[in-house]
């Protein structure tokens, strides 16, 4: 008997004294440019991730120090990058995704670098649920969403959306408030009709649930001029989506930018840009960009129209902006930690020690490229941000080229490959 335990202490001992011995990082990224507006790094970093967390941002982590190495010399290394405005909600169908317009967020993210998406209103406090159950659990991607403050969401019809006895601020509040830890915002979208009731329900239900507003304004009214929604209607930290839009009333006769538009952002509106299938035209972004007036978060408006369309994906959509001046470094801003402020997810967006582990490794290539906006028209250009690999959770969920992977023919390592 006593052999026995003397065994069974041996080999406790042996394993402790390999526990011990083991790397203290899981996975290394090594000699890349770190951009990590939060925390103001744009420079060469190593990124050590342990435990599905950030654990260390520093020059020169030892190799030793971790159990599986990459190498992403000459690429960015950001975090991952949030987009705020998509549609991933197939409406109340059942559990089976059959819908026409919105998208499976897995197929469409990670090889943009996204690591989190938020739904902008595709479900409202009756359905939310139902969205819930169908995609969040079953989706690697980080989803948050925006309650549309119509009852039943986007409904898939027309006449959904101008259903003004359905928008209802207490009930779209108390959900909210129920599924706080996913519901970021509160969205109105496509309303038609001359007066203000739907903007003024959706901010109700705002102040209520102590959320965000998004506005897609679509139609526009003399009734209810834009100028009155960004500089009366919304409050500071509301979000004005597809900025770029060609009804938006930008610029003067001469081509000169309009001043409400830096009035409003004087007093905390926020432009975001919601490129979608028909927001965005570069007669308009194009000198808006040169007058100083860029968007505040660069987002999607991904579903199936304009994922076919100009807009295409996260990474043709940030290389437009590159090709109209802004620097890589005020992209990532853009895409990373603003947009995580404008939801108060502000765990997100950044590489802080303890943040999750969600990073996008990107190239920026060189050659002759051209990117199409809403109205077909197109502009020319040298630049195009890739994706090379992307990191949610601290696993890799996209490798574009293999940078994380053995050669077919190297002796083999012992890790997990995802």
């Amino acid at each position: 008997m006593r052999n026995t335990y003397l065994a069974e202490a041996i080999l406790l001992v042996g394993c402790a004294g390999t526990a011990l011995a083991q790397p203290k990082y899981d996975l290394l990224l090594k000699g890349g440019h770190v951009i990590d507006p939060k925390n103001g790094i744009s420079a060469v970093r190593d990124v050590a991730i342990a435990n599905r967390r950030i654990a260390a941002v520093a020059a020169d982590i030892p190799a030793t120090d971790a159990r599986r190495i990459v190498d992403v010399t000459n690429l960015y290394v950001t975090p991952g990058l949030v987009d705020i405005h998509e549609h991933v909600f197939a409406g109340t169908m059942g559990r089976e995704y059959t819908g026409e317009f919105c998208v499976r967020p897995d197929g469409f993210t990670f090889r943009s670098g996204v690591t989190t998406v938020v739904d902008a209103g595709s479900s409202g406090w009756r359905n939310f649920e139902d969205f819930q159950d169908q995609m969040f659990k079953r989706s690697r991607t980080r989803i948050l969403a925006m309650l549309n403050i119509v009852g039943s969401g986007m409904g898939g019809r027309q006449d959904v959306e101008q259903n003004t006895s359905d928008m209802d601020p207490v009930r779209t509040a108390e959900m909210a408030k129920k599924h706080k830890d996913v519901i970021v915002g509160i969205k109105i979208a496509h309303y038609a009709g001359p007066e203000w009731i739907a903007v003024e329900r959706a901010v109700e239900a705002g102040k209520l649930a102590n959320l965000p507003v998004m506005v897609d304004f679509a139609t526009f009214r003399p009734e209810r001029p834009f100028q009155d929604l960004v500089l009366k209607k919304l409050r500071p930290g509301d979000i004005y989506t597809h900025t770029y839009l060609g009804a938006v009333p930008m610029l003067d006769a001469q081509g000169h930018l309009l001043p409400y538009l830096f009035e409003a952002r004087k007093r905390g509106v926020i432009f975001d840009v919601g490129h979608g299938g028909g927001s965005f035209l570069f007669r308009q972004a194009v000198p808006a960009m040169k007058q100083g007036f860029p968007p505040d978060s660069i987002s999607t408006d991904l579903h199936v129209t304009s994922m076919n369309a100009g807009m295409k994906d996260m990474m043709n959509l940030v290389s437009k902006f590159l090709n109209m001046g802004m620097s890589v470094d005020d992209a990532v801003l853009r895409t990373t930690w603003n947009p995580a402020r404008e939801i108060h997810r502000e765990e997100l967006g950044n590489l802080s020690v303890g943040a999750p582990a969600d990073v996008a490794v990107l190239r920026v290539e060189r050659g002759q490229f051209g990117f199409i906006d809403s109205a077909n028209r197109r502009m020319r250009g040298t630049l195009k941000m890739v994706a090379e690999l992307t990191i949610r959770d601290g696993r890799v969920a996209w490798d574009l080229n293999g940078i994380s992977c053995q050669d077919w023919d190297a002796p083999p390592q012992r890790y997990r490959d995802r």
